[in-house]
């Protein structure tokens, strides 16, 4: 932060700016379900502090720090959505792909169209109880599912169903009245159903639909990661694709196709994804979520980057492959290395 841009605040360093700071990583979860993007939610947080230090002066404790942190953020955010399109899934924009083995890669659509991954280590707290509570709210599935929402009601439904805030806290800091927080609930419960995303009783957010776990892992669920990374470094697909669900999707942002079921992904890994052959994978985790950094075998040796795999899990099976190509942006993010040596 650049200190001389008022001098009246307290510079980098003293207590007022460790006070903003130590907000940051539920400011950044909370950004990035406002707006569906990594880059943009950082960008946002950072923003927002700005914004708090440049007139921490003038906080005069009507509210507590973190809802006043609160109140900057959602009109950073509302403003960057103001000129923006709704970031989505491959899932949300076209049918699956009906026959991967004669198909042709159309042109990626820009980085903007899409819903991206965001590391856990960046956005939920450390505790693991508080974690395992948290992860629901940030995957990928009920992120794009939010996308469907107008700004303010989304921002509604996160700090009254993710966030847990009372109605009159919402209205508070969107400066309106009870009564219409309680009614754009209503409104955004009735969108979110309208997608199938929703919860059956209406009483959260949950995304998933029925069997979905982001819990902390099982040990089944670590042995099912396992062979599938030993699986996929062998590039054994009729060994991988008994890990798969029945109704297991695999897309690749920013790339518009996707494919749904075992024998669909199985004949794109051994068509025009040939050359995933001989890749390694480093674990990582993202959206609440297992994944792995994925690496190709380069001719001149070694692996290069090439897709950050983010897994989601249906009760025994793996329901969702979602590779993710921007490495360039992602992998820094996640603090995976361009390549891997021989």
């Amino acid at each position: 932060m650049n200190t001389t841009a008022n001098p009246s605040v307290a510079p980098p360093g003293t207590p007022v700016e460790a006070q903003l700071e130590k907000h940051r990583t539920e400011l950044t979860g909370y950004c990035y379900r406002m707006l569906g993007s990594a880059f943009e939610a950082e960008d946002a947080v950072q923003e927002t502090l700005v914004r708090a230090w440049k007139s921490f002066d003038k906080f005069q404790g009507r509210s507590s720090l973190r809802s006043w942190l609160y109140r900057i953020a959602t009109n950073v955010c509302l403003t960057m959505l103001e000129s923006s399109n709704r970031r989505a899934r491959p899932m949300d924009l076209s049918s699956p792909v009906p026959s991967p083995s004669s198909m042709t890669l159309k042109p990626p659509l820009p980085e903007t169209a899409w819903v991206e991954p965001m590391p856990d280590r960046r956005m939920l707290p450390a505790d693991p109880a508080e974690q395992a509570e948290t992860r629901e709210s940030v995957r990928l599935a009920l992120i794009a599912a939010l996308q469907h929402l107008p700004p303010r009601q989304r921002a509604v439904l996160i700090l009254r169903e993710v966030l847990a805030w009372r109605a009159s806290e919402v209205a508070e800091l969107l400066d309106t009245s009870v009564a219409s927080v309680n009614s754009a609930l209503q409104r955004a419960r009735a969108t979110l159903a309208a997608t199938g995303l929703n919860d059956a009783d209406g009483d959260g957010v949950s995304a998933a639909g029925p069997g979905v776990e982001h819990a902390a892992l099982t040990d089944e669920h670590k042995e099912l990661l396992s062979r599938y990374l030993d699986a996929f470094e062998r590039y054994d697909m009729d060994s991988l694709t008994t890990l798969l669900h029945e109704d297991a999707t695999l897309s690749m942002p920013p790339y518009a196709m996707w494919f749904r079921g075992p024998q669909a992904i199985r004949d794109w890994m051994l068509g025009l994804g040939i050359e995933c052959e001989g890749s390694r994978l480093i674990p990582t985790w993202a959206n609440g979520a297992p994944a792995f950094g994925q690496y190709r075998p380069d001719p001149n040796g070694g692996h290069t980057a090439w897709a950050l795999q983010v897994i989601e899990i249906s009760g025994d099976r793996i329901s969702g492959l979602n590779s993710f190509l921007d490495t360039a942006r992602l992998f820094p993010l996640f603090d995976l290395p361009p390549r891997l040596d021989a």
